[in-house]
């Protein structure tokens, strides 16, 4: 099993409602994916910031190029993270879950 883990951030004003996003638009495309395990969504906030990580679990590596392209470490962004997002890093990382 692969994990696949991106990290974002946004204005706290916007933590709800990004998180609402979250879960109504990008949660429900994950497990629409064959090969999709599971995730971890998680998200903290200081008095400026709202920074989420998300942890994906994918069977394997041919799965996560089904849901993010031949360059499966490029992170993936959907038009709408424009109105939210502060930085949009290129790349996400990969590890190999040896134990649970």
């Amino acid at each position: 099993m692969i994990a696949r883990i991106w990290k974002g951030k946004t204005k706290i004003e916007d933590i709800d409602e990004y998180t609402t996003f979250m879960k109504t638009r990008a949660i429900p495309d994950y497990n629409g994916t064959d090969g999709f395990v599971k995730l971890s969504f998680l998200k903290r906030a200081d008095s400026e910031y709202a920074y989420f990580d998300l942890i994906t679990y994918w069977e394997n590596l041919e799965v996560i190029k089904n849901f993010a392209g031949d360059d499966f470490e490029k992170a993936k962004y959907y038009p709408e993270d424009k109105k939210y997002l502060i930085e949009f890093p290129d790349k996400v990382t990969h590890y190999e879950v040896f134990a649970e």
